[in-house]
């Protein structure tokens, strides 16, 4: 069901974006100090980037700068899946099997709904002019 949202906080995959971020900050905490300004920071910078993306386009004035900035949120969760994998192949072993598996399917859903959230804002009725954003479907 497609519903007018108000802010980018009303979409789930914004909620489901920032509770992964959440994590990203928890287990990098754990991460060796001189990664502090490397990997760490790429890991934080990546996810964080998918909210505030999402944030900052659904208070741009029209749909398409919106979609655009949908469009960044998604490439960021591209790059988050890339550190991810990084961190897991260099071998800091703070990131468990598990957990790094669990993170990239996370990165995974987050791109598709993202994905899914750019093709709700491009086929949309052609005589629509409003400022609304669509609630994506799962």
């Amino acid at each position: 069901m497609n519903n007018e949202i108000k802010s980018a906080e009303d979409l789930e995959v914004f909620k489901i974006a920032h509770k992964l971020t959440i994590k990203i900050y928890e287990i990098t905490n754990y991460f060796p100090e001189y990664e502090k300004y490397g990997i760490t920071s790429q890991l934080r910078r990546s996810a964080s980037s998918i909210g505030a993306n999402l944030m900052e386009g659904s208070h741009r004035i029209n749909k398409k700068e919106f979609k655009q900035f949908v469009g960044i949120a998604r490439g960021s969760a591209g790059e988050l899946k890339y550190f991810l994998r990084l961190s897991k192949d260099i071998g800091f072993g703070y990131i468990t099997k598990e957990n790094n598996n669990f993170l990239i399917k996370e990165t995974d859903k987050i791109s598709k709904m993202l994905y899914n959230l750019i093709k709700s804002l491009t086929y949309t009725h052609p005589h629509s002019h409003s400022h609304s954003h669509q609630k994506e479907e799962q």
